[in-house]
């Protein structure tokens, strides 16, 4: 009698800040999966809530990776995949804690990856938790580097046109990950997925969507705001220019045209309609940005 082969092992990570009930709705979704060969690694970023009581209450057997202090988003995701790494996971599940996967989101990931052997990394496609068949992102988005600014693709598109992966939803080969290193961790928090990814391609890896895998998200609920388009608390902007500036630093061919055109002409606009404690967070986002330590900040 022939036996199917055995589903590749994956390791989920997922990172808590202060947010133990979303954490709580994610692995209740989780524990759902049709997929049966997957172990879950919670890393707690130096909460300051009650989360570590609340999620060991909640879940007794949940391998849960305590760090004392907030280290930042990317550098949280690294504690969690270097210590997946020490195991056997063939494939490494970033994400993120504030949403709620269908059954499948992981089997069709994996057979997107398994599909392709140059494809280092496959995402979901994600839906707003608040209007459920509204798409947020079709899995990636493009980067404009002359213009300093990114956006997502809302519908499938050609590979080729996949620039990055949103990282909210994002399975990486194991292989991907040992050719081009972690998460760059001067990324505190926003642009490292994009980062990761240009470094993917540089290195031949290719991208995907996995359109079968569909996964809920509330959006920026780690900064404790209403993150959209309308409304951004100046620790977003303080954060995502400073990661804004040190991406395009790094990737553009000219790096003083995007800066100009993008987190400058943002800069601009939000002085000319005085809104002046954002426009002094992009300005102290843009000036850390700038700064030529290595060093996370």
């Amino acid at each position: 009698m022939n036996s199917s082969p055995p589903c590749p092992r994956v390791a989920i990570i997922v990172i808590n800040y202060n947010g133990w009930r979303l954490t709580d709705a994610c692995l209740t979704s989780l524990r759902d999966l049709a997929y049966p060969n997957a172990r879950v690694l919670v890393v707690d970023n130096g909460s300051t809530d009650d989360s570590l009581a609340r999620l060991r209450e909640r879940w007794p057997d949940l391998e849960l990776i305590e760090i004392t202090h907030n280290v930042g988003f990317t550098a949280a995701n690294n504690v969690g995949a270097r210590r997946a790494l020490q195991g056997e996971a063939e494939f490494l599940w970033f994400l993120n804690n504030d949403t709620v996967v269908d059954p499948h989101a992981l089997s069709e990931l994996v057979t997107t990856l398994e599909a392709d052997a140059r494809r280092g990394a496959a995402a979901s496609v994600l839906y707003d938790m608040q209007a459920p068949e509204r798409v947020q992102a079709w899995g990636g988005g493009f980067v404009r580097l002359w213009h300093g600014d990114a956006d997502g693709h809302f519908g499938p598109v050609p590979e080729e046109r996949l620039h990055f992966l949103i990282g909210t939803s994002c399975l990486v080969r194991r292989a991907a990950i040992e050719a081009v290193g972690l998460l760059d961790e001067r990324f505190f928090m926003y642009w490292e997925d994009a980062d990761f990814c240009f470094r993917l391609r540089a290195a031949g890896w290719r991208l995907a969507v996995a359109d079968g895998s569909r996964v809920w998200h509330v959006g920026s609920a780690s900064m404790g705001d209403n993150n959209s388009r309308t409304h951004k608390s100046e620790t977003f902007e303080l954060q995502f220019t400073k990661s804004a500036v040190r991406f395009f630093r790094k990737h553009a061919p000219v790096p003083l045209v995007p800066l100009l055109a993008g987190p400058g002409f943002y800069l601009l606009k939000r002085v000319l309609r005085g809104q002046w404690a954002r426009a002094r967070a992009v300005a102290r986002g843009a000036w850390l940005g700038l700064r030529r330590s290595g060093a996370p900040t």
